[in-house]
């Protein structure tokens, strides 16, 4: 039994009384007792969990890349994924516990392959238990405590304790707590918030975790632990239960069957957030923004069960359905108060595109070197593609070929000088859609190679684009950042291995393994089959795609971004190329165009910022910790809020336009913008946001019914226009310079 400090006597007394279960809607309830053991039980495995667990082990060895042994080794760099997955900042498992449950180290492969997943359900429910202790202590120190905090004294929040030891003592974990709920005490005081507020505010967050929490249930447990299991042999290997697959594969293919509402939880309640854009809920004009769901009932006559306080991921699945089927809501308007107003609305299901990952397209028009261009710009935020509905004959399936291919029609009827693809954040996606897109951009060759392991030990394969018709042929460019991986490094490799365009921004993930979706008795497997590789022979493994003119990529500030920092990616190698041919002496032009574009970067206040930024960033991520003394942290930022703001007012000067005014701290109290900004600043309330519950979406607090600066120049004249991105603006410039220095090539080919 844990000993808590001094404020748990009342807790303790009122469980020697005696107590019932309490539910995850009881303990939201402002300054209701909370009792671990009214609150903790443990969650249980069932027997399709074990034989799960024997099919994935099979999937595991035979059609893995790489060669897969479960042995004592396998098991041992488990253990440390599940921990590090649980626990990986040392807040909740004490150095006993860990102890305790090291005894697990070399045997995990053991129970694995006799169908066996107890151990890691008896892992994660003493896990369970400390997470739901920490949350007692911190709702009982916000409750109870806030009046006796000091704030001029000087002690410090050490802020990753990745390296620290598990906490030998309850009361030395009860001291790493106590420094965090103080910083978010902190944080809201510096907010302007009164010590009512920064109690009312934090306790609602705490036990609305904590609620959160309470919901977890043997599923999301299993999920975690196979997840780990599969992650072991790389980072890309995924188990996906039953529910988990149907949001995985509806990501692939932008598209889901249900009413299409965006949906969070507050207070116990579903909430909507948005409706999705054409989608039955928006057409049938009942369902509205802010609108709480209280019930749900099936079919037309189906009777309304209650779902106040259940799982958000609970309630997405009861309104999701097969197309053309009737579910109804039980609604409290938005300006409605109470249930007493609730009104029950019916909507028929249908498919829902999730237009907001598809490929959308832009003209961008500036002025350079006296002369005007028309610069077409396509942002493709995933390679999607509807398989499902492909297989059923659908003629409007997603797929983003399709949808850039009309994009790429329409910005030539608009007669752009040039094109931009831009791939930032772009995270892959379909391999196919990405062997396709290429071929938007070329007559007909090889676009990637694919190595094959296991039973086709060696194997190397190249696919490519057999169609002739091309539907761009003009300059082109790519513009890539390091979240840009897997399909997107696929294609910016291709364009620059042809050098068929110009690859800008900066070095890309580094993703260059293949993954098969396989289907299992009780869910899916996303399996490492193959690795690909460019053209030229190079993996983009570890090292991703090079771009040929760098730009400032805010992420050069993280350095745990990338393939390379991942545990267990598979290295880096070669194969033999393929034959190709080239489109434009792209790289003989690369030295000017570099030239040129260094200089325009050295004289752009927006590049300048950018470069700034990112070191500041990098400044700020490198600190250890973070002072608790109100002064300390008053003083430094205002320090940081005059450099970035002084920063801003720099660029703007220089771009010629209005520049910004300087506010006090205590004026800041009164700006309800200011104080959103400083309440979401995770430099100030530092882990008081976090996601608790690693096993699921229980601990999310949003999901779609889907279990969810301008350049060196403004190009516009009037006052308060959103600038540019600066980015974009200069892959537009780098290709007129391209266009000019290329005329004769270019006349000739396009």
């Amino acid at each position: 039994m844990i000993n808590f400090s001094k404020t748990f006597l009342a807790i303790g007394l009122l469980s020697a009384l005696g107590t019932t279960q309490a539910t995850a809607s009881d303990v939201t309830e402002p300054n209701s007792p909370l009792v671990l053991e009214s609150l903790f039980s443990e969650l249980a495995s069932e027997p399709i969990y074990g034989e799960t667990a024997l099919e994935l082990l099979e999937q595991l060895k035979t059609k893995h890349y790489a060669s897969i042994e479960i042995n004592d080794n396998f098991s041992s760099l488990l253990f440390d994924q599940y921990l590090d997955a649980l626990d990986g900042s040392k807040l909740y498992f004490l150095a006993e516990d860990v102890q305790k449950i090291a005894r697990y180290r070399y045997t995990l492969d053991n129970s694995l392959s006799a169908g066996n997943v107890e151990p890691g359900f008896e892992i994660y429910n003493l896990y369970h238990k400390r997470v739901i202790e920490r949350l007692i202590y911190s709702i009982d120190r916000i409750e109870n405590a806030v009046p006796q905090m000091d704030f001029t004294i000087d002690e410090y929040l050490l802020l990753d304790r990745e390296n620290e030891p598990f906490a030998a003592t309850t009361a030395e974990l009860d001291e790493v707590w106590r420094k965090r709920i103080k910083n978010s005490v902190l944080s809201l005081r510096l907010t302007g918030d009164d010590e009512e507020e920064i109690v009312e505010k934090l306790s609602k967050r705490y036990r609305n975790q904590l609620s959160q929490v309470l919901k977890t249930n043997g599923k999301d447990v299993f999920q975690t632990y196979l997840s780990k299991v599969a992650a072991t042999v790389d980072p890309h290997t995924s188990y996906f239960s039953p529910r988990d697959s149907e949001n995985f594969n509806m990501g692939l293919s932008l598209s889901l069957q249900g009413i299409g509402a965006q949906l969070t939880t507050e207070d116990e309640y579903t909430k909507v957030v948005e409706l999705i854009k054409g989608g039955p809920a928006e057409r049938a004009d009942e369902l509205q923004q802010g609108d709480r769901i209280i019930g749900i009932g099936q079919g037309v006559d189906g009777e309304i069960q209650d779902v106040v306080g259940m799982r958000l991921d609970d309630v997405v699945a009861q309104i999701r359905g097969e197309k053309d089927t009737v579910v109804r809501l039980s609604v409290i308007p938005v300006d409605a108060v109470s249930e007493s107003s609730a009104r029950t609305i019916s909507i028929t299901r249908d498919t829902v595109k999730l237009e907001d990952q598809s490929a959308k397209k832009e003209v961008l028009e500036l002025s350079y070197a006296d002369q005007d261009y028309k610069i077409g710009v396509i942002s493709l935020p995933t390679f999607y593609f509807d398989f499902e509905a492909a297989a059923r004959g659908d003629e409007d399936f997603k797929s983003s070929t399709r949808d850039v291919r009309n994009l790429l029609e329409e910005l030539k009827a608009e007669e752009v000088d040039a094109v931009v693809v831009d791939l930032r954040n772009d995270g892959g996606g379909s391999l196919s859609e990405a062997n396709q897109l290429v071929g938007l951009f070329i007559d007909t060759g090889p676009t990637v190679q694919i190595r094959y392991s296991g039973l086709r030990n060696g194997f190397t394969r190249s696919f490519g684009d057999s169609d002739p018709s091309v539907v761009y042929d003009g300059p082109l460019a790519v513009l890539v950042n390091r979240t840009s991986a897997s399909a997107s490094e696929i294609f910016a490799g291709a364009i620059q291995d042809y050098q068929r365009g110009i690859v800008l921004g900066g070095q890309t993930f580094g993703k260059g393994t293949v993954q098969e979706i396989i289907p299992m008795s009780y869910g899916q497997v996303k399996l490492t089959r193959s690795k690909f590789y460019r053209i030229s022979g190079e993996s983009t493994q570890h090292r991703g795609v090079l771009p040929d003119i760098a730009f400032p990529d805010f992420y050069d500030a993280y350095d745990d971004i990338g393939e390379s920092s991942l545990d267990g990616a598979l290295p880096w190698d070669t194969v033999r190329p393929v034959e190709f041919r080239t489109y434009h002496p792209v790289q003989a032009f690369l030295p000017k165009l570099r030239e040129l574009h260094e200089l325009r970067a050295a004289e752009s206040p927006d590049f300048n910022y950018l470069v700034e930024q990112i070191e500041r960033t990098r400044t700020l991520r490198e600190r250890e910790t973070l002072p608790l003394n109100e002064a300390v942290v008053k003083a430094d930022r205002e320090r940081v809020r005059r450099i970035e703001f002084e920063a801003e007012n720099l660029r703007r000067e220089l771009k010629g336009l209005e520049l910004k005014e300087w506010i006090d701290e205590e004026d800041l109290y009164d700006d309800e913008d200011a104080v959103a900004v400083l309440e979401s600043d995770s430099s100030l309330d530092e882990g008081s946001e976090e996601t608790i519950d690693l096993a699921s979406n229980t601990a999310s607090d949003k999901a779609l019914e889907t279990d969810a600066d301008e350049s060196a120049e403004d190009d516009s004249d009037e006052e308060g226009d959103e600038e540019a991105d600066p980015l974009l603006l200069e892959s537009g410039r780098i290709l007129a310079d391209f266009i000019n220095l290329s005329s004769d090539d270019l006349s000739a080919r396009f």
